[in-house]
């Protein structure tokens, strides 16, 4: 007969930041994998041979702003870990919000709605957490012993 007590896992609490970051990787590999499937829609390799991507001429500035776009939830990932956090969680805030018109923007005028659609709804659940989970950062209340300094270090 056996007596062994079956046990819990340790659910430690994820820190605010690790969250945002978890968040950001997400989002930023379901980005670039909605790009790359794209590539299997018919017709796809014929326009960026003939130098076209959706309605745009492939150019130096095309590739230029579409780095940018992938750039910035690639540095959210770092900057959520390392801001302070007052400066990471506004920083999370307004990136975040910007991302959504930019993130719907990829369904315009696509064929493949469904594949286009979901790809939204997936990040754009992803930016909603992001907000969420920024919008909520717990605070830390002020003690009596605690230097101004300190609590403004935390922020």
């Amino acid at each position: 007969m056996s007596t062994h007590q079956p046990t819990t896992l340790d659910d430690q609490p994820m820190p605010v930041r690790a969250k945002l970051a978890a968040a950001w990787t997400s989002f930023m590999f379901l980005y670039a994998y909605v790009d790359i499937l794209n590539f299997f829609t018919p017709g796809v390799i014929q326009e960026i041979l003939a130098g076209k991507v959706f309605e745009f001429d492939l150019s130096q500035t095309f590739s230029t702003t579409a780095l940018t776009l992938m750039a910035v939830p690639i540095f959210m990932i770092f900057l959520s870990m390392t801001l302070p956090a007052g400066v990471s969680r506004v920083a999370n805030l307004v990136v975040a919000s910007l991302y959504i018109p930019v993130t719907a923007f990829n369904v315009t005028g696509e064929s493949w709605l469904y594949f286009y659609g979901l790809g939204v709804v997936l990040e754009v659940v992803l930016l909603v957490l992001i907000l969420r989970y920024a919008w909520t950062w717990p605070r830390t209340a002020r003690s009596a012993t605690m230097p101004a300094e300190t609590v403004r270090a935390r922020q």
